[in-house]
Order: structure tokens, then sequence, then C-alpha cells
């Protein structure tokens, strides 16, 4: 087993390469031993190997033969030639074909195949090693202000940020969660103002979450004209003279009732204390829908205390200085403020207390920010002083990414022009997916398929895991630092690359056994010989082989697509597979055998990959 280890400048690897599991990089290491001593540097050369995109030119491609050819003067054909024949096939693959100007084209040995996949069925974790050096990750993510419910905006920090943290953790790696959330700012001077001024002591007794939302939208709308760009000539709505004046009348006074917070009045910190439990649970209620869980809630009240010495911390080491009054850190001509001239902290100054914080906590050899693009030069600068002020053992990454649009390309808005609310979203998605599921089953019906009765609590699971899981998978499947459109047309698709095709596929699967009558745990606790008697068992076979590849380059690059583009070629490979194998009814015992094993083998690796996206099964559909 080869372990592969984490330099600078390199790309990661969060896993142990276990060669003898993993096709791709048991076929490398083949290479680097047939490439030694003949180039000074192999790793380029290697890295040249890839899953081929055609499977009639094989399993895997190496495409390294004319650069080498080129820098020695030689023909590609010979070189590739001379590769091939030094290559070590033994037990792994068969002999390779060159094609074209010099393309090895590799194939791996079914016997191989069917023996992998045997040692893969056996094992609770499908043969992924854990690594020999697991690592310490703090990932933060989400991070909402808690006095107003979460947005659309918080949609993609939250589920790329809880599907990471699910991916390391499945690898073996030791991840910390923290919720940095937003608890000490303006906006709880929207609800200190509106408790003291409007508030319904009735429905307070009755109901106080929703109480401190009415609460912060009033608010809201009241100083909405102080806010708004007069000369804009997109803005929606026009305000009068009066509603303006009114408006920054009242937003001073949040203004003046948030200073009051800060500087520790008894009062409102009190009313701070009291309003706090009924803004977390309303996040709260929606993380349980979104089956998000963290380890921390440390929010920005939390290192207030802190603040001061972090400033002095900087001044003391020259890394900060002072300007007309204020402090700030100078680089690259763009200084970053950490503390005002009023005497008042900046975002910078509690970011910088969080990092010693967690260094002097949990001491990570990593740190993960799940936080949009449009802050990426904020954490440029943080992460460069934080570097200087003593912190440069420790990985800092902001994992950036882009936003979610509307059909129009435009941010995601309601159609009265305001933000969508995320509890709206998972709502309308739950709806929607109960439509879909209904049209699904009539249309499966009159096709003369057999369609399970649900009863009204296993349907509404089924809806409510359809609904949310078509909202995960839909971000999920994006490049992550790439905007992208919502449709909901195409996330709640019964066909294509959808969570509803995904979660449909399982539940298909799942149906053979019940149809058997098969019970699945023996093909786990022995499961038979594995028969590649066609080309499409040998290319699901293929496929299966690839989960640690796919679950390499999520990690490596932070990229929970690399997993859904695994579950689509996985999806479609089982899909012709289940057209034209036939499994209950196959030719004998063995044959049957080695066909549910391939489908148990294929659910399983449904469910974790989508378990890993945050997305739930269901055994019917």
């Amino acid at each position: 087993m080869r372990r592969t280890s984490i330099g600078s400048g390199c790309r990661r690897i969060w896993l142990a390469t276990a060669g003898e599991m993993n096709p791709l990089e048991e076929i490398k290491d083949r290479f680097r031993a047939a490439l030694s001593g003949s180039v000074d540097d192999v790793e380029p050369h290697v890295a040249m190997v890839k899953p081929a995109q055609d499977p009639r030119h094989g399993d895997y491609q190496a495409n390294l033969a004319m650069g080498l050819a080129k820098s020695q003067g030689r023909k590609p054909r010979d070189l590739a030639q001379e590769i091939v024949g030094r290559l070590d096939l033994s037990g792994l693959l068969q002999p390779p074909e060159i094609s074209g100007p010099g393309f090895i084209n590799l194939r791996l040995q079914d016997a191989w195949l069917a023996a992998r996949l045997q040692e893969m069925a056996a094992d609770n974790r499908l043969a992924i090693a854990p690594p020999a050096k697991p690592r310490r990750l703090v990932i933060d993510f989400s991070s909402p202000n808690v006095a107003k419910p979460m947005h659309v905006g918080h949609l993609r920090s939250t589920i790329i940020g809880d599907s990471l943290v699910r991916l390391f953790r499945f690898l073996g790696h030791q991840v910390i969660t923290d919720n940095h959330l937003g608890d000490w700012g303006t906006q709880f001077g929207m609800l200190l103002y509106g408790f003291k001024h409007h508030r319904d002591d009735q429905a307070l007794q009755a109901d106080p979450v929703r109480e401190m939302l009415r609460l912060y939208l009033l608010v809201r709308d009241v100083i909405r004209p102080a806010e708004t760009d007069e000369d804009d000539d997109a803005s929606a709505v026009k305000y009068s003279d009066t509603d303006i004046a009114k408006a920054k009348a009242i937003l001073e006074e949040v203004r003046r009732e948030t200073a009051r917070l800060h500087a520790g009045d008894p009062e409102n910190v009190a009313l701070w204390q009291k309003m706090m439990p009924w803004c977390l649970e309303e996040i709260n209620r929606t993380y349980r829908r979104l089956d998000v869980v963290f380890d921390h809630t440390l929010g920005e009240s939390f290192y207030n205390p802190m603040l001061a010495d972090v400033v002095a911390s900087l001044l003391r080491k020259g890394i900060a200085e002072e300007s007309e009054g204020a402090v700030l850190v100078a680089q690259g001509g763009r200084p970053s403020l950490i503390r005002k001239k009023d005497g008042a902290f900046t975002y910078t100054t509690t970011d910088l207390a969080t990092i010693r914080y967690r260094m002097e906590t949990w001491q990570p050899d990593a740190m993960l920010y799940v936080v949009d693009s449009r802050q990426a030069l904020h954490f440029q600068n943080l992460f460069e002083t934080a570097r200087r002020w003593g912190y440069d053992k420790v990985e800092l990454a902001h994992i950036a990414f882009g936003s979610v649009l509307g059909e129009n390309r435009r941010p995601l808005k309601t159609r009265e022009g305001g933000v969508v609310e995320l509890s709206s979203l998972v709502d309308e998605a739950v709806e929607r997916a109960a439509h879909v599921y209904e049209q699904s089953r009539q249309e499966r019906r009159e096709r003369g398929e057999e369609v399970p009765e649900l009863d009204p609590a296993e349907r509404k699971r089924v809806e409510e895991a359809v609904g949310v899981g078509a909202v995960k998978y839909a971000d999920l499947c994006q490049n992550r630092l790439t905007d992208y459109v919502f449709s909901w047309s195409k996330m709640l698709a019964m066909n294509g690359n959808t969570g509803t095709y995904m979660q449909y596929a399982y539940a298909r699967n799942r149906s053979i056994f019940r149809k058997g009558g098969e019970n699945e745990d023996r093909f786990r606790r022995s499961p038979p010989a594995v028969l590649l008697e066609t080309p499409q068992e040998r290319s699901l076979a293929v496929m299966l082989l690839r989960l640690e590849e796919a679950l390499a380059d999520a990690a490596a690059d932070y990229q929970p697509s690399a997993i859904t583009t695994y579950l689509w070629d996985l999806a479609k490979s089982y899909s012709g597979f289940f057209q034209n194998c036939p499994v209950l009814k196959a030719g004998t015992p063995q044959l049957r055998d080695s066909r549910l094993a391939l489908c148990d083998l294929t659910a399983r690796v449904l469910e974790r990959c989508l378990d890993l996206l945050g997305i739930k099964t269901v055994e019917r559909m």
C-alpha cells in the first residue's frame, strides 16, 4: 500500500491510496517503476494516466509518450512501445494497445476486477482505507446572522460545508465544525428597538420565536427607505422625503441600541441573552430540516472579550500600526482595519481572534472557510496577517463558491423582489416533490409497472427526502466556483443527473431484492464470485472500483461535484446493466448471485455517496 504525502504547492491527497483497491493509483505506480531512471521527474508524466473517455479505448489511457518523445527527439510510438515493454502487467493489466501517434490504451484483467469487487463487497467501508496520518480540520461554514431568517444566500455555504465535513470524516480525518454566527451586529439593534417599541406580549408568550421574526421583519421594513438608493432607476419602490426622514431617524435609534449592547448596557445585554435562544431555535429548525449538525456554535459575541488583546498583540509585534486614531495592518498597499477611530473593532479583528482561539484550543492542521467568492480579498488579507502573526504552520483555505441565480440570471429573489428565505425554499421543494412524485406514480401505472402503495407517514418521508435532496444535489453537482441557475424543473427531474434520479435508481435497485425474496446481507457476509460475461457487467464493475478515485478528487479540490459526476457515471453504467442483464431470471444460480452482488454493491455505493452529499435514500418510491 502506497501512502501519498502532502507537500506544499502540490495537489492535496487526503486518503490512503491503497494501490490494489484503487485501479488508477495502482496503474500509476506501475508507470512510475517503468519510467524510473529514464526521466528526472516522473510525476508530470504519471499524471497523464487517466480514465479513458471512450470505453472502446480501454479502461485507462496513458498519453505521456508524445511529450516525452518530443523532449528526447524520438518517435512517440517507438517510445510508447519501449515504455510498455518495461511496464509490469502482472495480476492487473491485459497487454496494452498502442494507438494513434502513441496513446497507450490500458484494460484491467477481469480476474483482478472480480477479486477486488468481492473484497469491496465484504468491507463495511467499501474498501476505502483510512489514512496513515489522519489530519485534524476545522471547517467553518453557514455562519448566518441569527436575529433574522436564513435566506438563499446561506444555502451554498451550508450544504457545501456539510458535504465536506461528511467526506473528510468518512475518509478518516478528525473534523471539528464551527458555525461562526453573526450574533453581535446591527440586526440585534433592530430586534432591541422592535422589542422596546413594537412587541406583542401575548404573542411573545405564545411563540417567542415567531414574535422575534415578526419584530425583525417589521423593523427591517420600517428602515428600508433609509437604505434605498433613490437615484437608482432600477429601484422597485420610490419613497417620499417624509418616509426617508422617518426611516433614517429609526435607523439611528437602531444603531444606538447596537452601540449600547456593545458597550455592555445591562438592559440590552439582558435582552440579548433572553433573545438568543429564540433566535437560535429559528435557525436550528432549518438545520434540522437540512440534516446539518455543528460541533460548536461560537458567534462574534464569544470573541468580543478577546479583541482588545488581539490588537495589542499585533501592535507589539509591529504587524499593526496606529493611523489617525485607528489601528490597521498594512499589506500589499491595501490596509486591513482592525480598530476604528471610535474604538470599535472589525470583522478582521474577530476573525483573527477566532484563528488564535482555534489554534490554542484544537490545534488543527487546517482551517477551511466555506464562504462565497466575494470575500476572497478579505480572506487573502486575513490569512497573510495570521501567518505574520505566527500562525504559519496551519493550512488556511478559503473554500469559495459562486452565487445562486434565478432563471433571469440575476440573484434569486421572490416575486416581490425580496431575498428568498431558506425555510420557504425547502417548503416549496417538498411541495413540488410531492407533485412530481404523484405524477411519476401515475405514469408508471399507465406503463403497467408495479407501483408501491405507501402509507401517509412513509409518503411524507419520501417527499421530504426527495425535495431536500433535489435542492442539495442541484447545488452540489455544480463546480462550486461558478454561479448556477436555480431551476425547479431540472432539479426534480426523474431522469438525468439529479438527486431525484439517484434516489429512484437506489429504490429501484432495492426493489429487486424484495421481489426476489433475497436478503442482501448474504452478499456482504460472504460475497459470491463475480462473473463478468457481458460488456455491461464489466462496465459496471470498473465504475464501482472508481469510487476511491472520485473521493480522492473531491477531497483534493474540496469539490463535492466530483462525487456527483461519479454518481452520474455509475447510474448510467447501472442503467445499461439493468436493461441488458436479467438479474432474477439469470441463466444459472451462479450468474443470478453474481448479478445480485453487483446490484447490492451498486446500491451501497449510491447510498454512501448520497450520504456524503447530505442526501437521504428511500427504500421505495
